[in-house]
């Protein structure tokens, strides 16, 4: 018999050994030896650890001391050398021997080959009492039955595991404890193989004494005698439903996050999620509460296993640490578990805790959703119908499905969030009369938003095109459209421009544009902009113009009182010179003879006086007559000298002496001559009567015109006046605000709203010393500066 039990031992399909509580090795089966070339003797103690892979055999050794010190068994992966030289890795399991007092006498293990499972086991041979000794400690369920699927030996563990007795499992049959899904499977396995003496490999459900149904790897192999004939059939089921359940929970993971990604409402995400959690979770039912934004109140329960009454005693009340185990893991941000409701009475919610007992929940396990930065967005909740705690599976489980619940609710509200945005977005471009585009450049797609399309005067679904918005544009504004179509097929770059729709009623839409260039990820050039109907605005602006023209003129004749003198000196003089010229002439003709060369030569100063006082005409009627705004290109130091001219006279009589510093070769800017002359001679008159008051030094006006950098043309006119009260800087060019006695406050607000219209900028500084300097700048039109 005991010969009978070593050849069976011998012939399990694993290396078989056992050891003492030193951790010694006693006892090695006929497999181990063959496959390492190591026999007992020299395997013995301490000896097998030769047998290790040298890179895997310190971590082995610790690892098998642990064991001996925690009396725990533990698996372990590890290189074993076979005698050839060849090292293969090898599953080595271990588990205590106890005797009838639970105490640990012995270690036995078993090392499993997980480099070549298919390989043909050999025979196994049991003997009775070494069998029962290593089979029981053996961390997998083994049974025996005979060529005809009788049940012949079950291990300890079965027994405990179904709670039965070997007798009674023999009764039983061979469906009693399998899933009924799964019995037929089970049933064509086993009868395949004795049809044919392969072995079987299934993956099955079997029910736990306790009703629980567990996934189980069985794999069952014959065991053949010397002439080849089947006498037994060893079965070892392997638990794996944590793997399982792993799996199914991977699959569910995949298509929740397809759910998601599809768009699909988050009521039938969470819903989908609570299922997932029962199904991977047996016995449990689970539910969702999702707070508020802001997290302050419950706003909804899901739960398909749930009372209807959860959401209604819920909705709308405040989550805090006493109204709920997931208001607790709301405050917390961490999971809450409570294992026996009936014993804790903390929680202060109206009806909740006794709901939860009526419905024969006995334990909640909450755990808080909480979004990328750590808002709490509501909880899951598992509960039981039993006193319990969740597993580290089930810790696990909660933890993964939490994360999906984030991913969920977080995309939700983000497209909730975007939805309302695109609303605002979509009022705020109606009442701005501001559309948005954009223009693939490769392609010449085109998308407008309604807005835009609105603007245009076409329906949002009808393509648009490069051709048709070319036909809605002025035709005089269509070599606009070409360089701006230019500009985007060059290089790139961000461009802005205004130029006017014909609408099809023949009616006039001005337009401001401007886009930004951006490449997308395969480097296709793409415009993001905005338009706005800017119709209003420029017509305003042209009424604004009428008006500020009409105010100029009535500034300009205001400063004709101040220029009486001035302008009364510049005429006399040629009309003088007109007068003592014909005197002149008229006696050199009378003379006896007639100096007729001296008469010409008279002649001729007449006729060029003549010319000074029209001149002098034609630069007043200029500057005091009243008409329409008109761009044109102005040479600023021309206009300066004219406008000091007519001004020479009173500058004189004020006592003020003018130096000029115009800049050479000054370009040209774009303005209206007759209005930037206007802002000269105010500035001129001001620095003027500034100086009427100083008696102890020189009254100097200095004038300067210069390029200042490379933008813009700067005129600045200096005095050595009183100065200006710093506290009436940011006043001065207020209309109607004066620090003239008489003045009326009209001329340098006129002054700023003139250069404003060129786009340019007037301000004043305080001198260094005495005085103050007045300055404003107008820009040069990009990339053409003709000079006078």
């Amino acid at each position: 018999m005991a010969n009978d039990l070593n050849g069976l031992i011998d012939a399990l399909p694993g290396l078989v050994w056992t050891a003492g509580l030193d951790g010694k090795v006693d006892f090695l089966n006929k497999r181990w030896q063959e496959y390492t070339g190591v026999g007992l003797p020299e395997a013995s103690g301490h000896g097998w650890t030769a047998t290790i892979h040298p890179e895997d055999r310190t971590e082995l050794i610790e690892r098998w001391r642990s064991i001996l010190e925690t009396g725990v068994p533990q698996e372990m992966d590890a290189r074993l050398r076979r005698f050839d030289g060849t090292y293969r890795w090898f599953l080595l399991r271990t588990a205590p021997v106890h005797d009838a007092q639970g105490r640990i006498v012995k270690w036995c293990g078993i090392n499993t080959d997980i480099e070549d499972r298919w390989r043909d086991e050999e025979a196994l041979r049991l003997r009775e009492g070494r069998f029962r000794l290593i089979v029981e400690g053996m961390p997998a369920f083994v049974t025996l039955r005979t060529p005809e699927n009788e049940l012949e030996f079950a291990s300890r563990q079965v027994l405990d595991y179904f709670g039965a007795s070997l007798e009674e499992m023999k009764a039983w049959g061979t469906e009693h404890t399998f899933h009924p899904d799964d019995r037929a499977c089970v049933n064509a396995a086993l009868k395949q193989s004795i049809d044919t003496g392969e072995p079987c490999d299934v993956e099955v459900r079997r029910l736990r004494a306790d009703g629980v149904y567990r996934w189980f790897h069985m794999r069952g192999c014959p065991l053949r005698d010397s002439e080849g004939k089947i006498i037994l059939w060893y079965l070892l089921h392997t638990d794996v439903d944590d793997r399982r359940r792993a799996e199914d929970l991977l699959a569910g993971e995949k298509q929740l996050l397809e759910m998601v990604a599809s768009g699909s409402k988050l009521p039938q995400v969470l819903d989908a999620l609570c299922r997932l959690g029962e199904m991977i979770s047996e016995g449990s039912r689970c539910g969702i509460l999702l707070l508020a934004p802001g997290g302050n109140t419950w706003q909804h329960c899901i739960g398909p296993s749930l009372p209807p009454a959860y959401s209604d005693i819920v909705h709308g009340r405040p989550a805090h640490e006493t109204s709920s185990p997931g208001g607790l893991a709301a405050c917390l941000k961490a999971q809450v578990i409570i294992s026996d409701l009936r014993s804790d009475s903390r929680w202060d919610l109206q009806g909740w805790r006794d709901l939860a007992l009526a419905h024969g929940f006995q334990s909640c396990w909450a755990s808080p959703i909480l979004s990328r930065n750590q808002e709490a967005l509501g909880t899951l909740d598992f509960y039981q119908c039993e006193i319990a705690t969740p597993t580290p599976f089930q810790r696990e489980l909660m933890r993964q499905l939490t994360h999906i619940a984030s991913i969920a609710i977080e995309r939700a509200r983000a497209e909730s969030a975007l939805r309302r945005s695109e609303t605002f977005l979509a009022e705020a471009q109606r009442l701005s009369s501001t559309g948005s585009f954009s223009w693939r450049v490769a392609t010449d797609e085109i998308t407008w938003s309604e807005q835009t399309c609105r603007i245009f005067g076409i329906d949002p679904g009808i393509p648009v095109t490069l051709d048709f918005i070319a036909s809605r544009v002025h035709p005089d504004d269509l070599p606009l459209m070409a360089d701006m179509l230019a500009h985007a097929h060059g290089d790139g770059s961000d461009f802005e421009y205004e130029h006017r729709l014909v609408m099809p009623d023949r009616s006039i839409k001005y337009l401001h544009m401007l886009a930004q260039g951006t490449r997308d990820q395969d480097g296709q050039l793409e415009y993001i902009g905005a338009v706005r109907d800017v119709t209003q605005t420029r017509l305003s602006e042209e009424a604004l113009s009428k008006v500020r023209s009409e105010l100029a003129h009535m500034a300009r004749v205001t400063s004709l009182g101040a220029l009486t003198a001035s302008i009364a000196h510049e005429v006399n003089q040629p009309l003088s010179g007109v007068i003592t010229n014909a005197s002149t002439c008229l006696r050199m003709l009378a003379a006896e003879p007639p100096n007729i060369d001296g008469a010409s030569e008279t002649a001729r100063r007449t006729i060029r006086d003549g010319h000074r006082a029209s001149k002098v005409i034609t630069r007043l009627r200029a500057l005091f007559g009243k008409k329409e705004t008109l761009a044109e290109w102005v040479d600023l130091n021309e206009a300066t000298r004219e406008v000091i001219a007519l001004s020479m006279s009173e500058l004189h009589r004020s006592r003020a002496v003018l130096r000029q510093e115009l800049a050479d070769d000054l370009p040209n800017v774009m303005g209206d001559r007759v209005q930037l002359q206007q802002v000269i001679l105010n500035l001129l008159l001001n620095a003027s009567e500034a100086m009427s008051g100083v008696h102890d030094r020189p009254r100097q006006v200095v004038i300067k015109t210069h390029r200042d950098d490379e933008e813009c043309v700067r005129v600045t006119v200096q005095d050595a006046g009183v100065g200006i009260d710093p506290k009436d800087m940011d006043r001065l060019f207020e209309a109607f605000y004066t620090t003239k006695s008489s003045g009326m406050g009209v001329g340098l607000s006129v002054s700023r709203s003139i250069v404003d219209s060129h786009r340019g900028r007037l301000w004043a500084a305080v001198n260094d010393g005495p005085g103050a300097t007045f300055s404003f700048s107008i820009p040069l039109v990009p990339g053409t500066t003709p000079k006078g």
